[in-house]
């Protein structure tokens, strides 16, 4: 079996400052492994490691970071074929992110799991997104 680990440039316009992350808690952005890349949750944290007050920015900043990690495995989101979504406060912040969703993710549509949680990783943080996309040559 093959696998090979996604790698964000420490200059990436989009992660930013926030790529320390991976070092500090061990773990990989994504990794493609049998046709499929296997995006680790993504944060609503801005480039600059701040974390927004809103949910429709956090979670544009989320997807944002997603569509940045396609892009470097030269895909885009038409890849995405699941997501799940972890919601802090979901009944406060589910039409926010709701919007955001409809604005930013266009057909056709990854399946989409959406889960409320008491808490993610750091205080302030309202959404965390995973996901996994399919190569179109499966043999990658």
């Amino acid at each position: 079996m093959t696998i090979h680990t996604v790698e964000i440039p420490e200059d990436n316009a989009v992660f930013g400052s926030t790529t320390s992350a991976f070092e500090s808690f061990g773990y990989s952005a994504a990794v493609r492994a049998h046709g499929l890349l296997f995006i680790a949750g993504t944060i609503g944290r801005r480039a600059d490691g701040t974390i927004p007050e809103t949910i429709e920015e956090q979670s544009e900043i989320a997807i944002r970071k997603i569509e940045e990690i396609l892009r470097l495995e030269n895909l885009d989101s038409s890849a995405l074929v699941d997501v799940t979504s972890y919601h802090v406060d979901i009944r406060q912040h589910l039409n926010g992110f709701v919007e955001t969703k409809q604005r930013l993710v266009k057909a056709p549509y990854p399946t989409w799991t959406i889960i409320g949680v008491s808490g993610l990783a750091s205080p302030g943080l309202l959404i965390e997104i995973r996901a996994t996309a399919a190569y179109p040559d499966a043999s990658r």
